[in-house]
């Protein structure tokens, strides 16, 4: 059929309309295939839930060997009350299981050495003693961890009969320990094997449903693979809400597993301060970094002291010096959750025996006042609460950096600013912000006192100011 010359224009006009609209469905195809806004808005990055008692909780470990002459559950327990008046919230049991015979070190062997994961070490008591325990503890609103040995076993675990393919082997062929690590009494498992996991993931399981505690610490954490410690945490938590400690200093933990892991950096930058390597601008260069490097929500636990290096690195008052106090002082009002070691508050003044009994005297001591009071403060000042419950630090710069480390944390309508001074001398300082600005009573020495643009504090010799807003 021919087209008239006159029907040409509306046909040519078609053929437009009919490109444009092809053109822009082909436009529109692609806009939707773009991806949605929604996929850049930010995400938190720590995924998971932290247990609600988290919030202003303190953590205390607990070396069940060393804690009285008997060194059992039964007899540890008659310790909670005066932990609970402490100020503990969170009991941390070192290994709890029988420990192997085969290469032991010492008379009583490595609490980490373990023969069976799924029974209670006899020295200790009984499993039932051991329910006893949580459920005593819980009746006072305290949660109890236990240690998790999951990298490696004894060598005479029945695994390495039943199981020997669960372990790494050496290029003979051979059963071995952690390679370049001194620990002979010890044999690492093989995280490629599915059913050694799966074993372990139902072990952990095992003892949140049979003995109702509230979580793990994580022995060297960082040498286990971290997708299977994120099932873990899925698994646990379809049980309870577990809390979970890693013994690491690694961001990614915190995404899907663990609600908080070491704070070794800040120990030995503190340390380092105590030896003159550093001053009071090392502590701050730790905070610089520290709070920008971990995500929001991640808990840090700070110390000074804990097992590792109490037993291989002398005390606390050997690694601190006259700088002890302070130390303390900001392990618990710097963001994170502060951990007290046993015999701490007692004044512990030397190394305890890993490998042998040890026992630890027990006193009445300034050392444990001071804990009281700050735990106390914790407690109860929102700004000083843990992850997001609490304030993020802010700086004060002052006109003394190398002497004087200060900050503030505020929190619905809480406020707390602190001074320490990291110097063997008395210390004038004045500050370079308005943060701080205001009316507040210094915690220690209840005096009322008005800081204000012109304010000058003297700070004593390795002394410390907590100002506490009115």
């Amino acid at each position: 059929m021919k087209t008239k010359i006159w029907q040409l224009p509306a046909l040519l006009l078609l053929l437009g309309l009919t490109a444009c609209s092809q053109q822009s469905t082909s436009q529109q195809s692609q806009i939707s295939k773009q991806p949605s806004m929604t996929n850049y808005l930010p995400k938190p990055y720590v995924e998971i839930e932290h247990p609600a008692w988290v919030k202003n909780a303190t953590i205390y470990e607990v070396n069940v060997r060393q804690y009285t002459p008997q060194g059992t559950f039964n007899a540890f327990a008659e310790h909670l009350p005066r932990l609970k008046a402490l100020g503990v919230d969170i009991l941390w049991l070192m290994p709890i299981h029988p420990i192997g015979d085969k290469n032991r070190k010492g008379e009583k062997g490595s609490y980490y050495a373990v023969k069976d994961y799924m029974a209670v070490n006899p020295e200790f008591g009984t499993l039932d003693d051991f329910k006893a325990l949580v459920d005593r503890a819980h009746s006072m609103d305290m949660y109890v961890i236990i240690d998790w040995v999951a990298n490696h076993s004894a060598w005479d675990n029945p695994l390495t009969e039943t199981n020997p393919q669960w372990y790494t082997k050496d290029h003979n062929g051979n059963f071995q320990p952690t390679p370049w690590w001194d620990w002979s009494d010890i044999i690492d498992f093989d995280y490629q094997n599915p059913e050694m996991r799966e074993y372990m993931t139902n072990a952990l399981k095992y003892w949140v449903k049979e003995t109702n505690i509230d979580g793990y610490r994580a022995d060297v954490a960082g040498f286990i693979p971290t997708d299977f410690w994120d099932n873990v945490r899925t698994e646990l938590d379809d049980i309870k809400p577990v809390f979970m400690l890693a013994e690491w200093d690694a961001r990614d933990l915190h995404k899907k597993a663990f609600d908080m892991s070491y704070a070794w950096k800040l120990h030995d930058t503190l340390e380092a301060v105590n030896k003159g390597d550093k001053d009071a601008s090392g502590v701050y260069h730790y905070f610089a970094h520290a709070l920008n490097a971990w995500p929001d929500n991640a808990i840090k636990m700070n110390f000074v002291d804990n097992h590792d290096k109490n037993s291989w690195e002398q005390s606390m008052f050997e690694r601190h010096g006259p700088y002890l106090e302070a130390s303390i002082v900001l392990t618990v009002t710097a963001e994170g959750m502060p951990l007290l070691y046993s015999g701490q508050e007692a004044g512990l003044d030397r190394s305890l025996a890993f490998f042998d009994k040890d026992e630890i005297s027990w006193q009445s001591h300034p050392i444990g006042d001071l804990y009281k009071s700050l735990f106390t403060l914790k407690h109860q000042n929102k700004a000083l609460w843990n992850g997001n419950w609490g304030g993020k630090m802010i700086p004060v710069p002052n006109n003394k950096p190398k002497q004087v480390f200060s900050f503030a944390r505020i929190k619905d309508g809480d406020k707390v600013f602190v001074a320490i001074n990291f110097s063997d001398q008395p210390t004038q300082v004045q500050f370079n912000e308005n943060i701080q600005l205001g009316q507040y009573q210094e915690y220690f020495s209840q005096t009322a006192t008005n800081l204000v643009p012109e304010s000058t504090l003297t700070i004593p010799a390795y002394g410390y100011r907590v100002y506490v807003k009115q």
